[in-house]
């Protein structure tokens, strides 16, 4: 298999984690990383069009010549793919528990971050929008909030001790926050501690660039 992906673009990043972080705890899943310059425009290339019409990353092609291009379907085929140890896990109240929490944190944290970043500092170029800016910082206060008020019992990941795909989530979104320049979690001491945290871990610092 081969992932298509980009350093620092927040899906791509949720990707990788995951799969460096399942390859840490003893998973190879065999997958070669391709990267795509999306500075250069490769994503709209006929070439790379052909695997996602949306022109979108990542994308991940299977041994049989399909293509999955939504992150977390991908992170989902490959825990079922790769069952053992995988990161849900085998609780069906756990799972669900677990991909709640990812959801909270891509569409109320990552997304709005991704979207910050491009209307404040945005790499491709596109002009800023303050007052899209300032409605995403109007929003942010209370997604970080919940997570700041969940990490204040001590615990070390998001669900506590074990690495789940809401941590890699959060990373990705906090990783394209740094690359544009924005600050967005100096309130939130918390936070702040799981971030330096999570970043020194062995998955995180095969991945991360920024």
């Amino acid at each position: 298999m081969k992932l298509y992906t980009v350093p620092a673009a927040p899906n791509p990043t949720k990707v990788m984690l995951y799969i460096a972080e399942r390859e840490v705890s003893g998973t190879d899943m065999g997958i070669e990383q391709v990267r795509v310059n999306t500075l250069k425009g490769e994503q709209n290339s006929p070439e790379h069009l052909q695997r996602n019409p949306f022109g979108a990353l990542p994308v991940l092609e299977l041994d049989d010549g399909r293509y999955l291009s939504e992150s977390l379907s991908i992170i989902h085929f490959l825990d079922e793919k790769f069952a053992d140890n995988n990161m849900l896990g085998s609780d069906p109240i756990e799972r669900s528990f677990a991909r709640d929490l990812e959801r909270i944190v891509e569409l109320r944290i990552a997304i709005p971050i991704g979207r910050y970043v491009h209307v404040t500092n945005s790499p491709f170029g596109l002009p800023a929008d303050p007052k899209a800016a300032a409605e995403i910082e109007a929003s942010l206060p209370k997604a970080l909030g919940f997570i700041e008020k969940m990490l204040s019992d001590g615990r070390s990941l998001l669900l506590g001790d074990s690495v789940s795909i809401a941590d890699c989530t959060l990373q990705s979104g906090l990783q394209f926050a740094r690359f544009g320049k924005s600050e967005v979690i100096s309130d939130y001491p918390n936070i702040q501690a799981w971030d330096q945290a999570y970043r020194a871990r062995p998955a995180a610092l095969s991945v991360l660039k920024f």
